[in-house]
């Protein structure tokens, strides 16, 4: 199988980074295209008990923003060192493996690359994995680097 379109999610953790680095490696061995995304929540108090100001959200939402172009500016330097160009993007929605398994089918993507911490046992029970949920809400293949 030839991977021609990976989709990498970045939050700005070393682990994502990690997934950056082996996603750029594929797409240089199969001449593909890495597309790499940040997820923003739209609205992070959806259900919340009390009530906010719009200044606040404001606030949040030009911070947020901010944290995910400076993570994905981060991330395509490490593509670039692998030498393979990336397209960067921000993408506002849930902060979920919904929104990461929807983000690469609009995309078209062939492969997801992302990282994952490795918890086990009662650590994996408590915090759950990310990663596995990307794996339920997608048929396409996902390649979880371990950093």
């Amino acid at each position: 199988m030839s991977y021609k379109q990976i989709l990498v999610p970045v939050d700005g953790s070393q682990i994502s980074f990690s997934a950056v680095k082996k996603a750029a490696q594929i797409a240089k061995a199969f001449g593909g295209q890495l597309t790499l995304i940040s997820l923003v929540a739209e609205d992070p108090f959806t259900d919340a008990d009390f009530y906010y100001s719009s200044a606040i959200m404001k606030e949040y939402f030009v911070q947020a923003h901010e944290n995910a172009t400076k993570a994905l500016a981060e991330a395509l330097e490490f593509s670039k060192a692998e030498g393979v160009d990336a397209q960067t993007l921000v993408i506002k929605g849930q902060v979920s493996a919904e929104g990461i398994a929807e983000t690469a089918t609009e995309l078209k993507a062939d492969l997801i690359v992302m990282g994952s911490h490795g918890r086990k046992g009662f650590q994996k029970m408590l915090m759950g994995s990310f990663a596995q949920d990307v794996l339920r809400n997608t048929e396409l293949p996902v390649l979880i680097v371990k950093a």
